[in-house]
């Protein structure tokens, strides 16, 4: 058995907010109950577990607690690019970072866009106490012509089918594409950056493009798309859930598609909403991802989309790579795109949502716990008796600077190495999975 006393609880799904201590049984929550007396509740605890039965008791005094969070959005690269980040390195970044589920992407080497390979995720996530799903491929090996067996898939445990990283153009195709998710019941998640408008990935068109002498992602790249899968998506009724928007028009387009089709999802990344492209200036390859930083305004627009719950998610698109194929490539044009950002981003959040008085904890917690569960329809209730011991344990206030990631790759512009080591708010202290500890202020228990 588990106590926690004394934290303050904040849980978008239960409501609650306040002081409260949470006794955790077999891996569920036994009980919480308002933190009046500690002694009572742990003399309770005591009279409820077996003589045999240790129990474990935390003072969560001056730390806060939440469920754990859930990324929709990550890369672990597994299998085919492991020399970047595998399942179990990927993990312990994630845990690390306050996260207890994480959906992965299906760009690996091979795609998933067969049963044998979703297999191999699913069998190796099962080494890890971290909740690991995974999409599939729209289209067979992501070329965007021909459907994958949906179907069959989703029995084989894909929660939704996805070609991230690569834009969908064919029209035709993500209509098709849409129908047959309607009918399975299964969300469809769009990468929107077409290509017409693109000479240099990575690279908005702009300040920073010209900076570097290039012409770069014009922001017409994903307005155009965003605004066609939006209008697919009213017409068939598919779930859909824009990735890592970008632009002040797409999240536009988003508030106004919600009032009618409550459907339409969006995911913001913690990059998008705590820097602009100057960055991309600034620190070089580190800064590079697609789609990319764009304008002070546009960075405004994706956080008052983030309030109003326009944008009901928070992802990370963590995207592990090489230092040789980030910073040590030699040339920006010559860098992929992608950063890490398991471990930054709950602090990012703190520190350019909460901090500046944008938003409440409550309602940041809801962006990385509720909204996932919504899309994909997890069967998640929060801190409440009955349900599963995935919590969080976070300080807030505490500063910190961000020195180490336990993922295998270390581009990230907010990483000490790469950046001035400016502080960060909310510190990640421990992360509870099944009512057992697996991080403990940068200690792992995996077995």
């Amino acid at each position: 058995m588990l106590l926690i006393k004394n934290g303050t609880l904040i849980d978008p799904f239960s409501k609650k907010e306040g002081k409260y201590n949470i006794l955790i049984k077999d891996g569920c929550i036994y009980s919480v109950d308002e933190a009046e007396d500690g002694a009572e509740i742990e003399a309770a605890a005591t009279d409820e577990s077996s003589s045999a039965e240790e129990i474990k008791v935390i003072d969560a005094k001056g730390k806060y607690i939440s469920p754990g969070l859930t990324d929709v959005h990550v890369h672990f690269r597994d299998p085919g690019f492991t020399y970047k980040e595998d399942i179990l390195s990927g993990s312990r970044a994630a845990m690390a970072g306050g996260f207890t589920h994480v959906v992965l992407m299906a760009n690996t080497k091979p795609v998933v866009d067969s049963k044998e390979t979703l297999k191999y995720i699913l069998d190796k996530a099962k080494e890890t106490p971290l909740k690991i799903d995974t999409c599939a491929t729209v289209s067979k090996e992501l070329k965007g012509k021909k459907l994958t067996d949906m179907e069959g898939l989703k029995k084989a445990g894909a929660v939704g089918f996805t070609d991230d990283g690569i834009p969908l153009l064919d029209e035709e195709f993500v209509r098709k594409a849409m129908q047959e998710a309607v009918r399975l019941n299964v969300p469809l998640s769009f990468h929107e950056e077409n290509p017409e408008f693109i000479k240099e990935n990575g690279i908005n068109h702009g300040k920073a493009s010209e900076y570097y002498g290039i012409y770069g992602s014009d922001r017409q790249a994903e307005i155009s798309m965003i605004e066609r899968d939006i209008r697919l998506a009213g017409e068939t009724g598919a779930v859909i859930d824009i990735q890592h928007i970008s632009t002040k028009e797409g999240v536009s387009y988003v508030r106004e598609a919600r009032y009618d089709h409550p459907n339409i999802f969006a995911e913001a990344t913690p990059h998008h909403f705590s820097l602009n492209e100057e960055a991309v200036i600034k620190y070089g390859a580190n800064a590079k991802m697609n789609p990319p930083l764009r304008t002070e305004e546009d960075r405004l627009a994706i956080i008052e989309g983030l309030k109003d719950g326009t944008i009901s998610m928070i992802a990370t698109d963590h995207a592990p790579h090489a230092y040789e194929e980030k910073a040590g490539a030699g040339a920006i044009k010559r860098s992929l795109s992608g950063i890490i950002g398991l471990e930054s981003a709950f602090p990012l959040a703190v520190t350019n949502l909460v901090k500046p008085g944008h938003m409440t904890l409550y309602q940041v917690m809801e962006r990385f716990t509720k909204g996932p569960a919504e899309l994909y329809g997890f069967k998640c209730k929060g801190v409440v008796k009955g349900e599963a011991a995935d919590i969080i344990l976070y300080d807030p206030d505490e500063e910190f600077i961000y020195e180490r990631s336990f993922s295998k790759s270390s581009n990230s512009p907010f990483l000490k190495e790469n950046w001035q080591g400016e502080k960060l708010y909310g510190k990640i202290y421990m992360t509870i999975i099944d009512g057992k500890i697996v991080y403990d202020d940068g200690v792992f228990n995996e077995e």
